[in-house]
């Protein structure tokens, strides 16, 4: 490996390299899942729109057709938030994308990174007594995920320290 220590290499296509501490955090296996989910779905949908039209059965009115439209959209809008789920290091903090929501917390409010037994995806305990949790780093990817859990840790003690260290 090139490059500085605890630096990832950016040779090749990135398959086996080790990441660099402030790459983005996202899970492998949920976006595996959803983003074919999300192209069998939309198929789905065109294809059962163009037989309902096509097949000559009466009742299918256009309100009916944009209905299954909209909902197959729905479902693929749904599938690629998913999908799109990260934790994006920047020099303020951590921008934390979830299904639901994204929120941007400073290296400072974090107090600790968890992922104990049990838990579906890393949680960060927070200075005003909240946590947040990160789908970036999902169980799923297994022994990734536990390696991703402690770049995490580490990247946040790093940016944490002072001029002081105190």
């Amino acid at each position: 490996m090139t490059g500085d220590p605890g630096r990832g290499s950016r040779d090749g296509d990135g398959a086996g390299r080790r990441p660099a501490l402030d790459d983005v955090f996202r899970p492998r296996a949920a976006r595996l899942v959803t983003g074919t989910l999300a192209v069998v779905v939309a198929a789905s949908t065109v294809l059962l729109i163009v037989l309902l039209t096509t097949t000559g059965i009466e009742g299918w009115s256009t309100a009916d057709l944009s209905g299954i439209a909209l909902v197959g959209l729905a479902i693929v809008w749904f599938l690629w938030r998913q999908a799109t789920v990260a934790a994006t290091p920047t020099a303020e903090g951590l921008r934390v994308r979830n299904l639901a929501s994204t929120r941007t917390v400073t290296w400072g409010e974090i107090v600790w990174v968890r992922f104990g037994e049990g838990r579906p995806w890393v949680q960060l305990d927070l200075d005003d007594g909240d946590t947040l949790a990160v789908m970036g780093v999902q169980r799923s990817d297994g022994e990734r995920a536990r390696a991703e859990a402690k770049r995490l840790a580490t990247l946040v003690a790093a940016r944490q320290r002072t001029a002081r260290d105190d």
